[in-house]
C-alpha cells in the first residue's frame, strides 16, 4: 500500500533530506525531494504528493509560509503537511498547526518511528511529536 503513497520531503539540509528520503523509501513510499519552498511548489504542481514533510527553517520562503500557501489553495488544501524543525521551542508546534500543518516532528528525526508516523498522518490522524 505504501508504494502508492507519494511523500515530498522539503529540507535545505542535504544530510537531513537524504536521511528522511532514505527512511521513507525503505518503508516503501515513493519519495520526492526539494531543497526549498520554490522547488517544492514546482514539484507539487507537477505531481501532487499525498503528504509533505517540510522543514520550518527554509531559506527564502519558510516552511510555515509554504504550508499557509498550500492550505489557502483549493487545489492543494487536502495535502497533509507535517512540519519538521530543529528549533523545538515552546509554542513551535502550535505555530505549525496554526499555519495549517497536520503534524509536527522535532529533529533529529526518530528514524525507527518515521514510517509509522507517516502512515498515521496519511490515515488522517493528527498529532505532534
Amino acid at each position: 500500500m505504501n508504494s502508492q503513497k507519494r511523500i515530498l520531503v522539503v529540507d535545505d539540509n542535504v544530510t537531513n533530506l537524504k536521511l528522511a528520503c532514505d527512511v521513507l523509501g525503505w518503508a516503501g513510499y515513493e519519495v520526492a525531494e526539494a531543497g526549498d519552498a520554490e522547488e517544492a511548489l514546482e514539484t507539487i504542481s507537477a505531481a501532487p504528493p499525498d503528504l509533505i514533510l517540510v522543514d520550518i527553517g527554509l531559506p527564502g520562503m519558510d516552511g510555515l509560509t509554504l504550508a499557509r500557501k498550500l492550505k489557502d489553495n483549493p487545489a492543494t488544501r487536502a495535502i497533509r503537511i507535517v512540519a519538521l524543525t530543529a528549533f523545538a521551542m515552546k509554542g513551535d508546534e502550535e505555530k505549525a498547526i496554526e499555519a495549517g500543518c497536520d503534524g509536527y516532528i522535532s529533529k533529529p528525526i526518530d528514524t525507527r518511528a518515521l514510517g509509522a508516523r507517516v502512515a498515521e498522518w496519511l490515515a488522517g490522524e493528527k498529532e505532534g511529536s
